[in-house]
Order: C-alpha cells, then structure tokens, then sequence
C-alpha cells in the first residue's frame, strides 16, 4: 500500500514539485496546505502516514504546527524540511516531537527513503549534513567532552544518527543487545546529554562523528 502524505509548503511551486517527485516513486498525496494552520485544519479529517513540512512558513510554521499536533493527542509522523539556518532549529523540532529532518537538496532516493522509514515508526536524522551542521548550528554547550571517545563508540554514534534501535545495532556490530545498552549509557554519560536524539547533535557538533 502507498504511503500517503500530507505535504506543507507555502510556495505552490515547491508543493508542486516534491508532489510530481513523490508520486513517481508511488507515494500519495492526500492533500497540500499552504502554513501550518491549513495543515492541522485538515489533519482533523484526513487523516495520513506521514506529514512531510516545509519548517518555514508565514504565520504558524512547521514546529509551532507539530506543537499543536502532539498538543491534541495526534502521533502522526512527521519530518521537517530544512536549510539548518536557524541555532535553535534541531532542538526545537526535537522538543516539538519531529520523527526526522531532511535538507531541502537532498537527493530524491534520500526524499522517498526518509518517508518510507518515518512511515515505518523511525526517528530519522541519518540525511543530516555534519558540514552544514557544524557550520551552521552551535550546541548550548559547546564544550568539549571531558573525555574521549572509543572507536567502537564512535560506531554506534553513528548508527544511532541513522535512526537504529538497540537490537539493530546489535545485529550490525555483531553484540549483544545488553552491551549496546551499556555502550548508549556510556555515550549519553560522557556527552553529558539525556537522549540519544541531543547526544548525535551534540557529537556532530563537537565532530565527534
């Protein structure tokens, strides 16, 4: 069964392009909305898999929308188009409770793989950019981490910013799922940070991985 997808961007011509996009790699487009505001009226009663918004929007933009969303009690997925222009960007869209960010160049494979694994129940930051991200944002705390980091966790850094539980991880390093667990609280411990989401920002940021 197709995906289906609410798409929000206020440029017509950007929905137009990424709808085209969409639909010939046979993923459907329930409906289009201009801000946030349209989106979450019509959420109401088209329900769909996946929301794939434009972050910047006049009016309600993509995170306040996402607020509101989860505000109602509604779980529906949603990855955030983005430029990561803004110092706050990546934290307030977590906090907001976005299962995945892309940039806006990324590839259109990269697009439909996104929206396929969002769709799936994975929280996606795999598509991010480190250069843009270390160029562009700056962690809370940019300090250093007071201690360094082994090869093994660095490996599993990395697996963790493309989304993977701990039973894939796993599977991929070939341990067990209880020494994943263990690795993930050492990381988390060292960075200093409370999630596995603010801990793969802050080791792109302080180009750990």
């Amino acid at each position: 069964m197709s995906v289906r997808v609410a798409l929000a961007d206020d440029q017509a011509l950007v929905r137009a392009g990424l709808r085209a996009l969409l639909e010939r790699h046979g993923i459907g487009i329930v409906f289009e909305a201009d801000s946030g505001t349209a989106l979450l009226a019509q959420l109401a009663t088209q329900p769909v898999d996946v929301v794939l918004s434009d972050i910047r929007m006049p009016g309600m933009d993509g995170i306040e929308a996402l607020t509101a969303l989860r505000a109602r009690g509604d779980a529906t997925p949603v990855l955030l188009l983005t430029t990561f222009d803004d110092s706050d960007l990546l934290l307030r869209a977590t906090d907001a409770g976005a299962q995945g960010f892309l940039l806006k160049d990324a590839a259109p494979e990269d697009l439909r793989d996104a929206i396929a694994r969002v769709a799936a129940g994975e929280t996606l930051l795999q598509p991010v950019s480190t250069e843009p991200v270390r160029a562009r944002y700056r962690f809370h705390d940019d300090s250093a981490p007071t201690e360094t980091f082994s090869e093994r966790e660095v490996a599993i850094l990395r697996l963790l910013a493309g989304g993977y539980s701990n039973k894939e991880i796993a599977r991929s390093l070939f341990l067990a799922e209880g020494t994943v667990k263990n690795y993930v609280s050492t990381i988390l411990e060292k960075l200093g940070t409370r999630d596995r989401t603010r801990a793969v920002l802050k080791a792109i940021t302080l180009q750990v991985i």
